[in-house]
């Protein structure tokens, strides 16, 4: 499906979700307002938005622009009420997408849109800056007829400037030669300072250290080059050393009387991490594709290798070391013939059934289906049931796969005499189920990519009972993670109760 299609398709749909979260999400303000204006600025907004997503023709959303700034602007909104409004089209939008396309085709509407929406608001916040400009220019004729009236005026200009601006959710600074003069209230909460400590500080303060010289490099092009503005992402660093993603729109101007730069710096976080998922599921669909096919290909001549080996073991006179060599490749065979099982697990879309599951007799199945493996190894199992634990929704066969998996992790860590801690309690409101072993652990920086699929360091390892694993907690709507000690590795598996788990997931 193309986005024209998605848009005309829901476009009902959507001006009406939009109607309602003006009237009840935004502000008293937008509540306030008559439906039939509300109707018609939505209908002229998503006229405006289909425009430039579907033909990327930005005309008729300037002229929405120009409409709906100017008719809020008279009415008094604040500059964050009529961007959060905007907005509300990708918080619609999205789900929408996510339901009706596919990953790749959602990835690149989603850039669009992002683009469409970061337009958008940085044009309001213009054209808020630019009527402002206005209204301080009118008032500078009229404040010529006395000095007492004109001090009284460019005060109130003043006051409503610095209003304007800290009502600004993004934010908003001005440096002259890379040292800050001015910054609202919203650059200090982002930077993680007080306005003192931003005050009088170089820019570079806040930026961190792996963004750094491109940020250098773009103000040196920007002064050598007379650009007058510029739009750039890069890594914002506040006051605990933390990095965010940040998106920067800087214009050379006058503040008073000197050249400076004057920005709006906005958090894209949120849109980087969506952005990130949908690359990172796209990789894993080719990935499946991938192995899919080659193990598709592997099984019909294993299958019949192996049927070959059973034959012989029954049917030829074998003796010595014929009929052990014979055996060896019997076993390998069937080695490899799992090793194929695990990579179609792990490709294949996979269907669950939702049932009320006890987690206590879950993790004693576990250990049932394991019991000659442990017993063989001679490990020690510790069970630490803290207290009583709700009915999960869960998959029971798919659950107890996930779990079988992460232990046979542990017992091929462990060795023999090792000791195996299971514990499952109760953790905000979820089952956080623990497995913990004494093995040897695992290396800091090969903790990051435990969950990937193919990645071991073992020797027989497929690198999937982990990738597997965690592809069913997802399912379920849980969280896995895993963390080395000073000596073993834990894996947490935290799932939801049943109150917060979605009736849509019951199949």
């Amino acid at each position: 499906m193309n986005i024209k299609t998605l848009l005309d398709t829901n476009r009902t749909a959507i001006i009406d979700e939009w109607l309602r979260k003006l009237q009840t999400e935004v502000s008293p303000s937008y509540s306030s307002r008559p439906e039939k204006e509300l109707i018609l600025t939505v209908t002229r907004a998503m006229d405006a938005d289909y425009d430039a997503l579907v033909h990327g023709n930005f005309d008729k959303l300037n002229q929405a622009i120009d409409f709906i700034g100017n008719l809020r602007g008279k009415a008094g909104f604040t500059l964050s009420e009529v961007q959060k409004a905007f907005e509300l089209f990708r918080t619609i939008l999205v789900p929408i997408l996510e339901k009706e396309m596919t990953k790749s085709e959602a990835f690149k509407i989603l850039d669009r849109l992002n683009h469409c929406l970061a337009y958008t608001i940085h044009k309001f916040s213009d054209q808020f800056q630019q009527v402002h400009e206005r209204e301080i220019k009118q008032h500078a004729k009229k404040l010529e007829v006395t000095v007492e009236e004109r001090t009284r005026e460019l005060a109130e200009s003043e006051r409503k400037y610095r209003q304007l601006v800290e009502e600004i959710r993004d934010g908003y600074f001005i440096h002259k030669q890379g040292i800050i003069v001015f910054a609202n209230q919203a650059f200090c909460d982002m930077h993680g300072y007080t306005l003192d400590q931003v005050i009088g500080s170089n820019f570079r303060v806040f930026v961190a250290p792996e963004s750094l010289a491109d940020v250098e490099r773009l103000y040196e092009d920007r002064t050598s080059c007379n650009k007058t503005e510029s739009q750039y992402a890069y890594l914002r660093l506040n006051s605990r050393g933390e990095a965010f993603p940040t998106e920067n729109k800087v214009i050379v101007t006058q503040y008073e009387g000197e050249p400076v730069v004057m920005g709006i710096c906005r958090d894209i976080t949120e849109r980087t991490e969506i952005e990130k998922r949908v690359r990172e599921a796209e990789r894993f669909a080719h990935i499946g594709q991938l192995t899919t096919s080659i193990a598709h290909e592997i099984r019909n001549p294993l299958s019949a290798a192996g049927m070959s080996v059973q034959d012989l073991l029954k049917h030829a006179s074998l003796s010595g070391n014929n009929e052990r060599r014979l055996e060896i490749i019997g076993k390998e065979l069937a080695r490899v013939n799992k090793i194929v099982t695990e990579m179609l697990d792990f490709a294949k879309p996979v269907k669950f059934e939702f049932h009320p599951e006890s987690v206590e007799l879950l993790i004693k199945s576990c250990l049932d289906v394991l019991e000659a493996r442990i017993r063989e190894q001679r490990v020690r199992v510790v069970q630490r049931m803290l207290e009583p634990l709700p009915e999960l929704l869960m998959d029971r066969e798919k659950m107890l796969q996930a779990l079988i998996n992460i232990l046979l992790n542990s017992l091929e860590a462990i060795g023999e005499n090792g000791r195996l801690e299971i514990s499952a309690s109760m953790a905000d409101g979820n089952v956080r189920i623990g497995i913990c072993d004494n093995g040897p652990g695992i290396a800091e920086e090969d903790l990051a990519y435990a969950f990937d699929p193919f990645f071991s360091r073992k020797k027989k390892g497929t690198g999937l009972g982990l990738a597997n694993a965690k592809k069913i907690v997802e399912a379920h709507g849980g969280l896995i993670d895993i963390r080395g000690m000073p000596k073993g590795t834990e894996v947490t598996v935290t799932l939801p109760c049943p109150d917060t788990v979605g009736s849509e997931r019951r199949t």
